[in-house]
């Protein structure tokens, strides 16, 4: 009877840190979500941003009111401006990733031809590319239906690229996979140093770290380029730096942290549907049925990884 006592007691002490655990991976994906949900209008924002600015200097100049906007933060809260010399290296893996290379190749890409619808779904597969880099990096190992969904993903995404394409793969849409490798890079050592540091602080110092060079780009970028600063021009540069740059990573990287990285990083399948709904609503594109059917696949996936634990 004894035995059966302490056997009832241990269990319902190890019942709530797996209920705990549960709550936490919910909250993270909830979290993540509303990143999703900020980027999500990226890719319409920077066409708008391009009507009115050179395509570089809205992939470099937007982190400069984003970095300003974060600087601005940590003076306010006391922190120091400057990220713990130990985690430098992880600080600029994140600059060059989410303030340089995502913003550069996805607006090279809108500018040599591909439609945000396009790109919104290409850009499908960077859940299952932060994934991989959760694993080599942040040591995460998710059960078998987590990469069955994921790749399941990953050859929708691949279909519609080449039914686009005509059989095969264009010049945008390696610029696209260039830029999606550059954010799962970032997002993983991102949501690696979330961990233990508030996501806030984490992409701070990031733009913080990247101002030094973001600054005098953008200025030599808006002194040799033409500038033609109308209201959607502006609109769509101010929504790619504070929105999209900065203020959407603060819930991304801390439901990443919660979450976990590869788990919580698949709620990024939802955002092709999403871009594609802010596409047709802003910049009155029209997408036929195998863009839908595309992203309708994508999304199908979420579900399913979600289930998943890692």
């Amino acid at each position: 009877m004894r035995d059966n006592d302490s056997a009832t007691v241990l269990s319902r002490v190890a019942a709530p840190p797996s209920r705990a655990r549960r709550s936490a991976a919910w909250r993270g994906t909830a979290l993540a979500s509303l990143g999703v949900l900020a980027f999500s209008g990226s890719f319409p924002a920077t066409v708008f941003a391009m009507e009115g600015f050179d395509p570089y200097l809205v992939a470099i100049g937007r982190a400069v009111p984003a970095g300003c906007a974060a600087l601005l933060l940590l003076l306010a809260a006391g922190v120091p401006l400057l990220p713990p010399r130990a985690h430098l290296r992880s600080y600029l893996v994140i600059a060059a990733g989410v303030v340089f290379g995502f913003p550069v190749f996805s607006g090279l890409a809108l500018d040599s031809g591909a439609s945000t619808a396009h790109a919104a779904v290409v850009v499908g597969l960077l859940p299952a590319a932060t994934a991989a880099c959760a694993v080599l990096r942040a040591g995460e190992r998710p059960r078998a239906l987590f990469w069955v969904s994921c790749g399941l993903g990953a050859v929708s995404v691949t279909a519609f690229t080449l039914s686009r394409g005509g059989g095969r793969v264009t010049g945008a849409d390696l610029l696209l996979v260039a830029a999606l490798l550059s954010a799962a890079a970032g997002y993983t050592e991102g949501g690696r140093l979330a961990r233990e540091t508030p996501g806030w602080r984490v992409i701070s110092h990031a733009l913080v770290v990247a101002l030094p060079l973001t600054v005098p780009a953008a200025a030599v970028l808006a002194l040799t380029t033409e500038v033609r600063p109308g209201a959607a021009a502006l609109a769509g540069f101010a929504y790619a730096g504070l929105v999209s740059m900065f203020l959407g990573f603060i819930p991304w990287y801390a439901g990443l942290a919660m979450g976990g990285i590869a788990r919580a990083g698949q709620t990024q399948l939802a955002q092709p549907l999403l871009t594609l709904a802010w596409a047709w609503l802003l910049l009155g594109e029209r997408f036929g049925p195998a863009t839908l059917a595309g992203a309708l696949a994508v999304l199908g996936c979420v579900a399913m990884t979600q289930r998943a634990r890692s």
